[in-house]
């Protein structure tokens, strides 16, 4: 198969997931575009491809020559015939989401894939099934074995990419761990993973903590103490930052390649705004190109075939856009 290949995971079995993955990696064969993979259970495969795949046999990924009527497969044994119900979730779903993304790793570990996109999981789900989960960010540092600290959640679309120091937690905790050495390790990350994007010199917007970024400790100091510094210290090692101001004003703007927001809906709510469902979340910083779709597993729509594949579709060519198939881990 051709050298950059991207491993499609399924997300939760029993959501939209492996109906917009079968779709997704159909219209990219017939589009001539890079090489899927499929990753999942090979009965939850099979059942979507007999509905949608048309004249495309599902074939397992063995090492042989490539054939233009195939889509390809790595089948992961996660989940039980009996626990497969499209549109009940279930905790077997969120496990075996965990496992889908762990087979997928494996796979760019091994040379066979170049990098991940991930089908939406349920984050209840896989909480259900004793497996702590706040996100994909967090679940590829811990199956690479990087600190989760050093992940960070970017989202990309409507013409927005948005790196999240803080991601889903407790505002209040958030907030409280807050540091500048995580705010510039963030940005860091951001710029490497621009350049991979074929982003030459990124350009890179410092959102501020509170609003005006503080206003020169009028609304707080958090900025003076933890932005400022994270700033000046990115500017010192050479990275083109601007900021930190106020999201609100640098939001307005268009000749930044990337903004850090400091929290979740300070970056979640622009793109969502901007790019409804067909956003993508890239997970940079784990020495693995990951990227998921920004929507959920619509289990009231699963199994039913009306589920849409352009969120995968996007993340697919967001992907494979990339000038070097690995993100690597900011210092």
């Amino acid at each position: 198969m051709s050298a950059r290949v991207i491993a499609l995971t399924t997300g939760d079995p029993n959501g939209i997931g492996p109906e917009i993955a079968v779709k997704a990696a159909v219209q990219m064969a017939r589009e001539g575009g890079p090489a899927i993979v499929l990753v999942g259970d090979e009965f939850v495969l099979r059942f979507y491809a007999e509905r949608h795949a048309g004249d495309l046999a599902l074939v397992p990924l063995d090492g042989s020559a490539p054939r233009p009527d195939a889509l390809y497969f790595s089948s992961v044994d996660a989940l039980r015939r009996e626990a497969f119900h499209p549109g009940t979730p279930v905790a077997a779903g969120g496990r075996a989401t965990v496992d889908y993304v762990a087979a997928a790793i494996r796979l760019v570990n091994e040379g066979r894939a170049s990098a991940i996109v991930a089908c939406p999981h349920s984050e209840t789900n896989v909480n259900a099934a004793g497996i702590p989960f706040s996100g994909y960010p967090g679940l590829l540092a811990r199956l690479t074995g990087t600190a989760e600290d050093h992940v960070f959640l970017m989202l990309v679309g409507g013409g927005l990419r948005i790196v999240h120091v803080t991601l889903h937690e407790r505002l209040h905790t958030a907030l409280a761990r807050l540091t500048s050495e995580l705010v510039d390790r963030a940005a860091r990350t951001a710029a490497d993973a621009l350049r991979q994007l074929d982003v030459k010199q990124p350009r890179i917007g410092l959102f501020g903590i509170n609003p005006h970024a503080g206003e020169n400790g009028l609304f707080g100091d958090d900025d003076d103490r933890i932005t400022v510094p994270a700033a000046n210290s990115l500017r010192a090692a050479g990275i083109d930052v601007e900021g930190p101001l106020g999201a609100d004003l640098m939001l307005g703007r268009r000749d930044f390649d990337a903004f850090v927001a400091m929290y979740h809906d300070q970056g979640h709510i622009p793109v969502k705004l901007m790019a409804g469902r067909n956003s993508a979340a890239m997970s940079i910083g784990a020495g693995v190109l990951f990227a998921s779709v920004g929507h959920g597993s619509a289990f009231d729509i699963a199994g039913r075939g009306v589920a849409e594949p352009e969120a995968v579709l996007r993340s697919l060519k967001l992907l494979s856009g990339a000038t070097d198939l690995t993100v690597a881990v900011a210092s």
